[in-house]
């Protein structure tokens, strides 16, 4: 089983944490973490994006000269695809881009996720995390105590904190976030995990 070192929010060392095996320690699987990012990213997408047809462009009832005899192409309405003001060939209408991923290949996207950050050492546990406020300046002297304030950084709580989350708007390439919300894309795209003992324990409780 792996070990990690168990931090103070001073960054000074205050034991060490044994992660569950089949939570931190998996191998990683390429394919799953492909498939959940697709389908995480899909759900993001609003899908509202709507252009009138030549059916629903207003005008157009009257045919705009008769079909022979003029020397003109023939046309049928002034709201044809072709005519300035009418509607759109193939016009977007709302949709959903949802991307069905089945919840085992998710749970396992996630643990591959955590376990990569282990692997690599990006990873850092500490007993807890307090503000007294919510200024952003409490926030950086925790990052600067573990040289993260340059770096992608996901902070990974057991419960809503509003001091913390609050004081984590206004720092670029941070996220704050409670162990349930976080998902597997934002997981891949920071460099470094800063997670709560407490939560370390939920993850190993949801995914195991």
């Amino acid at each position: 089983m792996p070990k990690v070192v168990l931090y103070n929010q001073s960054g000074s060392q205050v034991g060490e944490v044994v992660l569950n095996d089949n939570v931190f320690g998996v191998e990683d699987n390429q394919q799953a973490i492909f498939d959940t990012v697709i389908a995480e990213r899909a759900a993001m997408r609003q899908g509202t994006q709507k252009a009138k047809t030549r059916s629903e462009v207003s005008g157009g009832g009257r045919k705009p000269w008769r079909q022979k005899g003029t020397g003109r192409a023939r046309q049928g309405s002034i709201r044809a695809p072709q005519w300035r003001g009418g509607g759109v060939v193939f016009a977007p209408t709302p949709r959903s881009h949802a991307v069905k991923v089945n919840k085992k290949v998710v749970r396992l996207a996630m643990r591959c996720a955590l376990s990569t950050k282990v692997r690599e050492n990006h990873i850092f546990v500490l007993d807890s995390i307090s503000l007294e406020t919510f200024k952003t300046k409490g926030l950086v002297e925790v990052l600067k105590a573990f040289n993260l304030e340059n770096t992608k950084v996901a902070l990974v709580l057991e419960e809503a904190n509003g001091n913390i989350e609050i004081a984590g708007r206004n720092i670029p390439n941070v996220l704050v976030s409670k162990y349930d919300h976080v998902s597997v894309y934002q997981m891949m795209n920071v460099k470094n995990l800063v997670i709560t003992k407490a939560a370390v324990e939920k993850f190993e409780e949801v995914l195991k």
